[in-house]
């Protein structure tokens, strides 16, 4: 298969990881069979990593936050920031790991966790690794769009029309 329909396939997923092999060879025009094999196939290859659900906690009675925590550290001499991320997300509560261009090198973002958890993993996990140099943690106080989807109901106008 060429690498447009893969990345169509890709694109699809991406969007809605619910889709059934058929739904994806009627939107793209392929056979059943092909998009069940590149999936696999694409599955083996690490490209896709996994299928989760998009959720809107702030619409749940969960009530732990998310952080975004930025680290400057010193990369080590043969094996830059690797060994340093290797580090950071091997820990439970690392949900995603980000090297960074710009005034620091990682974002981390943290699971949903209480606040007294948050401040318990920057200063007693991340602050003592011996290359981290600083960090900044920012607490996640609205999602308003993840992966594409808006999470907040739209406005809809609601003004009256006039006409002259």
């Amino acid at each position: 298969m060429d690498s447009k329909k893969r990345e169509h396939i890709l694109e699809l997923l991406e969007k809605n990881g619910r889709y059934e092999p058929k739904e994806i060879a009627a939107m793209l025009g392929l056979e059943i069979e092909e998009v069940k094999k590149e999936i696999e196939s694409m599955e083996k290859e690490h490209i896709i990593c996994g299928y989760h659900a998009l959720v809107n906690w702030d619409k749940t009675d969960d009530d732990k936050i998310s952080a975004l925590i930025e680290l400057k550290v010193i990369p080590q001499r043969g094996n830059g920031f690797d060994k340093i991320a290797e580090k950071i997300y091997q820990y439970p509560e690392v949900e995603s790991l980000y090297l960074m261009s710009g005034g620091y090198d990682f974002t981390v973002i943290l699971k949903k966790a209480t606040m007294k958890e948050i401040a318990f993993f920057v200063s007693s996990k991340l602050a003592v690794i011996e290359e981290v140099q600083s960090t900044a943690t920012h607490i996640v106080l609205v999602r308003y769009k993840d992966h594409g989807i808006p999470l907040v109901n739209i406005r809809k106008d609601m003004r009256m029309v006039v006409t002259p």
